[in-house]
């Protein structure tokens, strides 16, 4: 029972017909099929959506699969869950209806079609909006109603027209489409339009956040969906998508969506080898150092992985050493994250420690040691072994001498480089 506590040992016995006959939980959300049974939306959904076509109550062939609102019965289970509330039991909301098939091609037409006033084509990218975030089944049922390729020529045809109402227009059809994925041709489709790229990376320096936001994760949606290195590159080649991205991370930190976007973004960057310096010169080392604390722990493995990519360039290796923040936080980082996290973690300071005896000191004293030999006798991946023992090996001569006795058992003179 949702919000309920222990309804079982309190007492509360739930009526018999408010129990879906599929789940004999509470239904939320009871619908009626063609026999005139009622189920809980989901249970009967599943059961249909695996192959099932009749009734699981009566086994009579469901000849119609429509699912009917069943209003009274849910009504009667709200006041019931009203009246129990003392025993812990909260009142179901109100369900959202799924969109219906024949209302998305409506406001799909009407934002689409030119000959519409821009009133009625933001009302239709609005409500269209607000279907998709209701629930993964009515995103569904609008991608499959070629919408894509409907809001990206939207987007594309007014993003760059000088009317006061245009540019509000495309915004709000780069809001909905950036909730769905791409296929590699359409991504393809806009990356090799460099007006399109050029337009939206203009659109990370927008007065609205929302906008910036949007922009960066189109861009991230169109790298990390193509193959094509040489298209990857082109994107990545433009200095003000690398400034936008990061000053996104560098000043957005109160907005979690702009986090996690953004560091999406300049991962996918940072995947093309060649233009890895312009992410160092446009400030990602010092913004990733500073905003490492704030990430979840998807969102940490990222930026760790961005910055090992980092400091694989003498730029970004430099960049990395002169933050006095940079070691002591990848020694944290080790076996407290996830085994990825520490993998990234310890590949970062391989590299850092190969160009830096200070940065060797900085780990030692930072307590990496200790960090490493645990590392080593834990379960983490084998690649993260072979850098715990390369910097092991780089480390011993900055060891404290009553720790080198202590480490003859961990054969850090065999290491296979990474």
């Amino acid at each position: 029972m949702p919000g309920s506590l222990e309804p079982l040992d309190l007492s509360v016995q739930i009526p018999y017909h408010f129990r879906c006959p599929i789940s004999l939980e509470l239904m939320c959300d009871p619908v009626t099929v063609c026999t005139g049974q009622t189920y809980d939306r989901p249970s009967i959904e599943s059961w249909v959506a695996t192959g099932n076509t009749t009734c699981p109550v009566t086994r009579s062939p469901l000849t119609d699969f429509t699912l009917i609102p069943n209003h009274t019965l849910r009504r009667l289970i709200q006041d019931w869950c009203v009246a129990n509330r003392s025993f812990g039991v909260q009142r179901i909301p109100t369900p959202k209806q799924p969109a219906e098939p024949s209302l998305v091609r409506t406001l799909l037409n009407q934002a689409s079609s030119e000959s519409n006033t821009y009133g009625s084509r933001m009302s239709a990218l609005r409500r269209l909006r607000g279907l998709a975030r209701d629930s993964d089944k009515n995103r569904c049922l609008i991608s499959s109603h070629n919408v894509r390729a409907i809001l990206s020529q939207v987007f594309f045809t007014n993003i760059n027209v000088n009317t006061a109402s245009s540019p509000e227009l495309a915004h709000e059809s780069l809001a909905l489409l950036v909730m769905f994925p791409l296929t590699e041709t359409e991504c393809m489709e806009i990356a090799s339009d460099a007006d399109k790229i050029t337009s939206l990376s203009s659109l990370l320096f927008h007065s609205s956040i929302e906008v910036r936001v949007n922009s960066a994760a189109l861009i991230e949606i169109v790298l990390a969906g193509m193959r094509s290195q040489e298209l990857r590159a082109q994107i990545s080649n433009l200095d003000e998508i690398f400034e936008g991205v990061i000053d996104i991370l560098k000043n957005l930190s109160s907005y979690p969506r702009g986090l996690k976007v953004g560091i999406k973004a300049l991962f996918a960057l940072c995947l093309v080898k060649q233009t890895r310096h312009k992410a160092v010169a446009a400030g990602a080392a010092e913004t990733l150092v500073d905003r490492l604390a704030d990430f979840d722990k998807c969102d940490a493995e990222r930026a760790l992985a961005t910055v090992e990519l980092l400091c694989r360039i003498p730029a970004g290796c430099a960049e990395f050493a002169e933050h006095a923040l940079t070691v002591p936080l990848l020694v944290k980082t080790i076996l407290k994250i996830s085994d990825r996290a520490t993998e990234y973690a310890a590949g970062a300071l391989a590299a850092l420690c190969s160009a830096s005896e200070r940065c060797q000191r900085d780990a030692v004293s930072a307590g990496v040691l200790t960090q490493l030999l645990l590392l080593v006798q834990s379960d983490c991946t084998d690649r993260a072994k072979r850098k715990a023992q390369l910097l092991l090996k780089l480390l011993r001569d900055s060891w404290p001498q009553d720790s080198i006795g202590n480490s003859d058992d961990f054969a850090c003179s065999e290491v296979v480089p990474f």
